[in-house]
């Protein structure tokens, strides 16, 4: 049974360059984060429609990805992302959006915390809000009972910290 691995948080914690590694390491596929595609072909500037086509886009290629990975799939953004995007920019979270985060879940959540240097990107908005942002993903994690680690450290450490929980999970 394929095992699914989101890597979540906030903006520049390294979450691409993880999923990437990951899917490398294990030979199998990541699913990158289709905002940014999304948002390079629109142009920066979006309203929540757009959002919501953003979260729909990501799970199908979520889902069309999952048939060819193999064992585990890295998952670069999830339904958490979309949910607190939606309500920090917005002040609240599309019903659509809020139901897919309760009933699409994941074997292991990554957490990634920011403490690796903020990387200037113009699709990248919060580059002072990381720690407050950090604490709401955890806080929503912990609130419904998901099952994460929080990934730290800088280069190397960080992949291999994020390595040992897959492992875990895997072998669990």
């Amino acid at each position: 049974m394929l095992k699914r691995v989101s890597i979540t948080g906030p903006e520049s914690t390294g979450k691409s360059k993880l999923a990437q590694w990951l899917a490398k390491e294990y030979h199998t596929l990541q699913v990158p984060e289709y905002a940014r595609e999304y948002l390079k072909s629109s142009g920066p500037e979006y309203v929540l429609e757009d959002v919501i086509k953003i979260a729909r886009g990501q799970l199908e290629r979520e889902n069309a990805t999952a048939i060819k990975a193999h064992r585990v799939l890295f998952c670069d953004t999830d339904f958490l992302v979309t949910k607190i995007w939606c309500e920090v920019v917005f002040g609240s979270c599309p019903p659509w959006i809020e139901n897919q985060f309760h009933s699409h879940r994941y074997d292991l959540y990554l957490l990634c915390y920011p403490d690796i240097p903020w990387e200037p990107d113009p699709l990248r908005e919060n580059p002072d809000d990381r720690d407050k942002l950090f604490i709401l993903y955890q806080k929503t994690l912990i609130e419904n009972r998901l099952p994460f680690r929080i990934v730290k450290g800088l280069g190397n450490e960080r992949f291999e910290n994020a390595r040992t929980f897959v492992e875990k999970m895997l072998q669990a």
